[in-house]
């Protein structure tokens, strides 16, 4: 990744470097590993110099922009637990997991050859996102809001087949759909009167 020195990013490098992993991740998207690092740099208004800097090489870009996605999607969960109700914190982060798995798709060509290249840009990612639909799904739990015997694996599980057949950006209608259809079957069951 970028230089590592132990030491935080000055305010400015952290947003150039935000800055960068956001525009390689659409265009990667785009263009697939035909991308350019001047479009790269353009678009994230920053000079070529100040993007090699931080990522001399196309593999190192690509993973970081790939893990960058990761960390956004995880490291949202306690911002929206605290600012809506745990069911609704959960849908919202279910369309941010299909934003993160529609970027995913469009930046498979480029993943692949980070692999490829004998790097994991997948380390941890699914451990990641476990641990933070693991935290969703407790605190809709414990509000009463979901369902107990419904495990987090379980859920990883409907996401990312919601996300194998409709992240492509012209089937977004219909995974907000089955994100719906989803969360619906997350309800607890109303509780049972006694008989007689």
């Amino acid at each position: 990744m970028a230089r590592d020195t132990g030491r935080p990013l000055r305010a400015d490098a952290q947003r150039n470097r935000d800055k960068i992993l956001a525009a390689a991740v659409r265009v990667f998207t785009e263009e697939g590993l035909d991308a350019h690092f001047e479009r790269i740099a353009r678009e994230a208004g920053v000079g070529t110099g100040t993007l090699y800097r931080n990522f001399p090489t196309r593999e190192i870009l690509i993973e970081a922009a790939y893990r960058n996605e990761v960390a956004r999607l995880c490291d949202a969960v306690p911002g929206l637990l605290a600012a809506m109700p745990p069911r609704e914190a959960l849908r919202a982060w279910m369309g941010r997991f299909i934003d993160y798995a529609t970027a995913k798709l469009g930046m498979a060509d480029a993943l692949r050859a980070v692999v490829a290249s004998g790097n994991d840009p997948y380390g941890h990612s699914h451990e990641m996102i476990q641990t933070a639909i693991s935290t969703l799904m407790e605190a809709g739990i414990a509000a009463g809001a979901l369902r107990s015997d419904i495990r987090p694996t379980d859920m990883f599980a409907a996401l990312a087949g919601i996300a194998l057949t409709s992240a492509k950006p012209e089937h977004r209608d219909q995974a907000e759909r089955l994100l719906d259809l989803t969360l619906n079957g997350l309800k607890p069951a109303p509780p049972q009167l006694p008989e007689g």
